[in-house]
């Protein structure tokens, strides 16, 4: 899943970022109001992560131009500003939750879990799809009863092929899910991820929509 960071603050990004990072998210950072505009213009993101007090603009500004957009993107605020008139105008605002610094990295993670789910619609924290199970919060996977060990991108891959099952992904809507901007993509990086999840799931596991692209098979 690909996440943008907006943060100012050095200590706090580069924190969230490794720790994020290390979690298998694609994390894009930007440092103010306007940059965190241009890139939701440009960039399919799973989730925002937006803090209040940016320079050149706003954090509720931003939050405020993007749902006059219809923006459907979840959007996590992050800030100092601790007072309940501060969280109210936050969620009256268009944010789907509210985190005030300083916080921990493993609630952030949480957090993070428990609004994509909710932006998929679905309640259950795991992710069950016939003989397959994906556990996001420990990223452990099961198929046909065994468990699976994946690399990072295999992981985020089938991640979010399990969370549209039926659904066919280009290869292009792919590598912005799995890929930020400082990540250089190889022209077959998403076929050979497909090639090694089919060889530790099943040949059939992972259809291919010639001309489309990829989708789980229910």
């Amino acid at each position: 899943m690909r996440i943008l960071l907006v943060e100012d603050d050095e200590m706090i990004g580069e924190s969230v970022v490794a720790g994020l990072e290390s979690e298998d998210y694609a994390v894009d950072w930007v440092r103010d109001g306007n940059s965190a505009l241009i890139a939701l213009k440009t960039t399919p993101f799973s989730l925002m992560i937006l803090d209040l007090g940016l320079p050149r603009k706003d954090g509720l500004q931003v939050l405020k131009e993007i749902r006059a957009k219809h923006d459907p993107t979840p959007v996590l605020v992050t800030t100092a500003r601790d007072t309940v008139d501060d969280r109210i105008r936050g969620l009256d605002s268009g944010a789907d939750d509210y985190l005030v610094k300083p916080y921990d990295l493993d609630e952030l993670s949480a957090r993070i879990r428990a609004l994509l789910r909710r932006s998929a619609g679905r309640a259950d924290p795991v992710i069950e799809r016939g003989e397959l199970t994906i556990s996001p919060a420990t990223r452990e996977v099961v198929y046909r009863g065994r468990p699976v060990i994946l690399s990072s991108k295999e992981y985020a891959l089938l991640a979010a092929l399990a969370e549209r099952q039926g659904v066919v992904w280009s290869r292009a809507q792919l590598e912005e899910k799995l890929y930020n901007w400082d990540n250089t993509v190889g022209s077959n990086a998403i076929e050979v991820h497909i090639h090694h999840l089919r060889k530790k799931l099943s040949d059939g596991a992972i259809k291919t929509v010639r001309g489309v692209g990829y989708l789980l098979e229910t």
